[in-house]
Formats: C-alpha cells, sequence, structure tokens
C-alpha cells in the first residue's frame, strides 16, 4: 500500500503511457508512410503536429480513427501533468500551514468567521465556557453532508447536555450556508470559510488528489485543546457517533 501511495503517479503516467504510446508509434508510421519503427525516434514533428490537429488525410478512415484516439489518449495525459504539477505546487506552497497542522493536544488557532446569518463568529465567545464539535464538511446540500448535518441536528440536546457547542465549516457563501439550514432546519451554527482560511489553519487534508475537500470533526474541550479528531469522507454519520463518544467518555 505505502508502494502504491507513494509511487501512485509515476504508476498512472506508465500506465496511460502505454497506449498512447502505442497510438502515437501506429499514428507516425501512416502520416510517414513506413512501416520501419525507427519513425518513433526521428525529430520529425510539423507534420505529424499537422495531421494530429488537422486533416490531412480526409478519405482515410484508419488514419481518422487513430487521430482521435491519439488526441484523446495525449489530451488525458497532459491533463495528469497538470494535475500532478498543480497539486504538488499546493503542496509546497502549504507546507508552512500542514506543518501547524492541528492533531490531538493541540491548542485551537484564534479565528473569527461569518456564520449563516452574516454575523461574525469569534471562536472565543465559546472558548474555555464549552465544549467544541468543530466540523468540515465538503459542501452544503450535497447527500452526505446532509445527511451529517441532519445527523448534528437531531443529537442537539445530546450535545447540549455535554454543555457541547456544535459548529460547521465548509467554503460555500454565507446566502448558501443560510439556504441550507433553513431547508433543513439545523439549529447550530454553520461558518463561511470560502477563502479556505480556516481549513488551512487547521491542516485540514482533501481527498482525491486534493480534488474533494477533507471531511473532519474536531473534538475540543474547554481548556481549548482538541483531545480528538475523526476524519472519514464517506462515513458522514460516523462522525456525529464518534463525537458523542468522545464527550461521553469525558464528561
Amino acid at each position: 500500500m505505502n508502494f502504491l501511495q507513494h509511487n501512485l503517479w509515476l504508476i498512472l503516467f506508465l500506465v496511460w503511457g502505454i497506449p498512447l504510446s502505442w497510438f502515437r508509434s501506429k499514428f507516425r508510421e501512416l502520416v510517414y508512410q513506413t512501416e520501419s519503427w525507427t519513425i518513433n525516434i526521428k525529430p520529425l514533428f510539423m507534420k505529424e503536429l499537422k495531421a494530429l490537429f488537422g486533416n490531412a488525410f480526409p478519405e482515410n478512415r484508419k488514419y481518422k480513427k487513430l487521430r482521435n484516439s491519439y488526441r484523446t489518449y495525449l489530451a488525458i495525459y497532459l491533463l495528469l501533468f497538470l494535475l500532478y504539477f498543480n497539486l504538488k505546487s499546493e503542496a509546497q506552497s502549504s507546507n508552512s500551514d500542514t506543518m501547524n497542522k492541528i492533531s490531538v493536544g493541540s491548542t485551537i488557532p484564534s479565528f473569527t468567521s461569518n456564520d449563516q446569518n452574516g454575523q461574525p463568529f469569534d471562536i472565543h465567545s465559546v472558548l474555555g465556557k464549552k465544549n467544541l464539535v468543530i466540523y468540515f464538511y465538503p459542501k452544503d446540500d450535497s447527500p452526505g453532508c446532509t445527511k451529517e448535518a441532519c445527523s448534528f441536528r437531531d443529537q442537539f440536546e445530546v450535545f447540549a447536555e455535554a454543555d457541547a457547542v456544535i459548529i460547521g465549516v465548509s467554503s460555500q457563501s454565507v446566502k448558501s450556508h443560510k439556504e441550507f439550514a433553513e431547508k433543513y432546519r439545523l439549529n447550530y451554527t454553520l461558518l463561511s470559510d470560502e477563502a479556505d482560511v480556516l481549513r488551512k489553519l487547521f491542516g485540514v487534508p482533501a481527498n482525491l488528489f486534493g480534488l474533494i475537500p477533507g471531511r473532519v470533526t474536531y473534538i475540543v474541550n474547554k481548556e481549548g485543546k482538541v483531545v480528538y479528531i475523526f476524519n472519514s469522507q464517506i462515513k458522514a454519520e460516523q462522525h456525529v457517533e464518534e463525537a458523542l463518544k468522545i464527550l461521553k467518555k469525558k464528561a
């Protein structure tokens, strides 16, 4: 598993490069009218490019089929490269943030963000007074996030008995949060984090090569210390179960 994780991009490039190389080889042979394999190592490009992006042999069905397949595989290969370098750049630029990633035992940082009513919410208004359940979720009104949000709503009184405040955080706007809260009668605070300031502040990891914002819940005691972290993208409702389990242990 570690080998796959560490070499995932290399494997993707190699796997996708095999059919790409085959299509390019056959395409070059057709364009340059040769069956010699040496055409693949010759520095000839202009005719190949014109045939790839034009219509050099309009009556030749084999040419059109090869050209379209070559285009498709090449486009996806280039997309993989762009995605890889983009994610690599983001990882490098956020090194300072990930070094300060919130973990169990960390003191949560100070922050202020607008809630679903457009009002500034300062964490110090509850820090040191209540236990905190701060959960980051990907998107308002998506299936998993709706289940999670409604599950927190349904257990609101149980959290209150544990002297805990629920705070949901995602990157949607105040308006989106307002509509989400009203649609499902959510009875707790939702914070708008449009610039991902809070995600970076907490060091919340993303999923699927950084394409999907992570779903992570932090349990914070009255001293402002993180006592538990639950990270699961697919087990949305289990975030509520885990939070209650930890709070009951601390009671």
